[in-house]
């Protein structure tokens, strides 16, 4: 179930590694290797695991610090981005949490950059076993983190919220528009309760049910629905709605509309800009859909909202189209 006290749900989380997100570099990684930083589930804690090194720890974590300095790691991002949080997580790390931190960013082609970097979170107080969510504004995309912990210790999780900002040519062909290295993103939902809005726009297939938006079922009027942006207006051409692993719980149909909005608050769920692109159409358990000859011709469009009847969990949306001139929505 999606965590529902995150400030920072609206954005995607960069730091997932089926984006190519890697941790380059450790300054000590002793206790627990720095590749558990950013690994997409959540932390446990297992009572009874030690190995060579001491007690088993689902995080990143370095040795007692004897001499001055302090530790970090350095994490290059699959898809460079604009970011607007992180969540630094140092859930089941009680005695041996870092009491401050920092964070660093720089662009850079190499894997562990030696200089261009700039401080982006000024060293900050942490809790231990908290999510310590700290807000970001920085306008500029960032293709390397550095992550600081003072003096030594545990990190369980860096979660790297943001957004992707992708450069497009008019008349470059068909591409999807809502896909997340293209600078798509979901924006709002009737219901996470199952699977998060923002696996729709993940590269790949599904790799299982939760690898998808699921709803809870519905017990009254209605139907779901979630507002998407894409990354650039475009020409919709071809919508794919991908039900894979979604076998007793798939929705019965689907339809999507789109519009065209200057600003992404605008495109509200009830906002009465809204037109019929793909008419409400049969879906199959566990199967890919494409809708070309049943889509409206509408123009240049910025957002669509897919509706499902009633409720249930699509794996993956795909929207395929030109890119038109125009400026970011």
């Amino acid at each position: 179930m999606v965590t529902v006290d995150n400030p920072f749900h609206a954005w995607i989380r960069l730091e997932q590694p089926r984006l190519g997100t890697r941790v380059t570099y450790a300054s000590d990684e002793f206790f627990a290797a720095k590749e558990r930083l950013i690994q997409p589930a959540d932390p446990v804690f297992v009572a009874d695991k030690y190995d060579d090194h001491g007690k088993w720890m689902d995080g990143w974590e370095s040795r007692r610090r004897r001499t001055p300095g302090h530790d970090f790691c350095v994490i290059r991002l699959g898809v460079p981005g604009i970011i607007h949080g992180f969540d630094i997580d140092t859930s089941y790390f009680t005695g041996n949490f870092p009491p401050q931190a920092s964070i660093d960013a720089c662009v850079s082609d190499e894997d562990v950059p030696e200089s261009g970097w700039t401080e982006i979170v000024p060293r900050t107080n942490l809790e231990g076993d908290t999510h310590n969510f700290v807000p970001l504004s920085d306008p500029n995309a960032r293709s390397h983190l550095r992550l600081n912990i003072y003096p030594d210790g545990g990190v369980a999780r860096l979660r790297i919220y943001g957004e992707v900002r992708a450069e497009f040519e008019a008349g470059g062909g068909v591409v999807d528009l809502f896909a997340l290295k293209n600078g798509g993103r979901a924006l709002a939902a009737s219901d996470e309760h199952y699977g998060s809005m923002h696996n729709l726009n993940l590269p790949g297939r599904g790799a299982n049910m939760g690898d998808g938006w699921e709803t809870a079922r519905r017990r009254g009027p209605g139907n779901d629905w979630v507002v998407a942006a894409l990354g650039r207006p475009g020409i919709i051409e071809r919508v794919e709605v991908d039900t894979a692993h979604f076998k007793g719980n798939y929705p019965d149909r689907v339809s999507v509309e789109a519009a065209l909005f200057e600003r992404h608050d605008a495109a509200t769920p009830d906002s009465e800009r809204w037109q019929t692109l793909l008419p409400e159409s049969k879906l199959q358990m566990d199967q890919q859909h494409y809708f070309d000859t049943e889509l409206e011709t509408l123009g240049p469009v910025s957002h669509v909202r897919m509706s499902i009847y009633p409720d249930g969990g699509v794996s993956r949306l795909r929207v395929f189209g030109r890119v038109t001139d125009g400026e970011d929505s």
